[in-house]
């Protein structure tokens, strides 16, 4: 419809057409639906950390499903076990960590203040990695499931660090013996190579 402009014009403004809602995020007043997507881990670890397997699991919320800025992200956590001795902690360490993840956001800091909790008594080994504490244990499995939902990229040895160790070491036989533990990603696999000590494992390198 046109319309007659009877007055000189002083200013003006375009008006924007109708943008489209912004994707949803991660935030603690996201309401649970009733239905979720979860996954169960079992930790199992040497007698005298922890008696029992712990049972973990974590229940995902997908967000914008359907839509090109569908995500799946982390919304609570369960940890079951037959050892009582760890149930009240367990019960807090649970909460908190299901607070955080609703929170949204980062949540990936969580893996490495997991890990980074050592036993006084002394942690232990798993498939090459020191594990300091039942607690990194945990940090662990959280790692392996942010890694598996896209949250984490997954740690790769680049090109250079696989050509080394295929020359160097058979790969039936894993990382060196000689090898010192890496503090960043707890495997026993840091060595002396081009005059820098770098982790055959994750690729950290720092040089002397």
């Amino acid at each position: 419809m046109a319309r007659k402009i009877d007055s000189k014009i002083v200013a003006y403004r375009v008006v924007p057409p109708e943008s489209a809602p912004a994707p949803i995020q991660m935030h603690e007043t996201v309401i649970r639906p009733e239905r979720l997507t979860g996954t169960t881990y079992k930790l199992k670890t040497p007698q005298h950390v922890c008696e029992h397997s712990l049972f973990i699991t974590i229940n995902d919320m997908v967000l914008n499903e359907g839509s090109e800025h569908e995500i799946r992200r982390p919304f609570e956590i369960f940890i079951n076990t037959k050892s009582l001795e760890h149930h009240q902690w367990i019960v807090a360490l649970t909460r908190i960590i299901s607070a955080v993840f609703r929170k949204g956001g980062d949540v990936t800091f969580l893996v490495e203040e997991l890990r980074s909790v050592f036993d006084p008594k002394g942690g232990y080994w798993d498939h090459g990695r020191y594990v300091p504490s039942l607690i990194a244990g945990i940090g662990n499995v959280i790692e392996t499931h942010l890694i598996e939902i896209g949250m984490l990229a997954s740690p790769e040895t680049d090109s250079a660090q696989k050509a080394y160790l295929a020359e160097k070491y058979d790969a039936a036989t894993g990382f060196p013996p000689s090898a010192s533990l890496c503090p960043k990603c707890h495997y026993q696999a840091l060595v002396l190579q081009d005059g820098c000590m770098t982790c055959l494992n994750c690729g950290d390198s720092k040089c002397g």
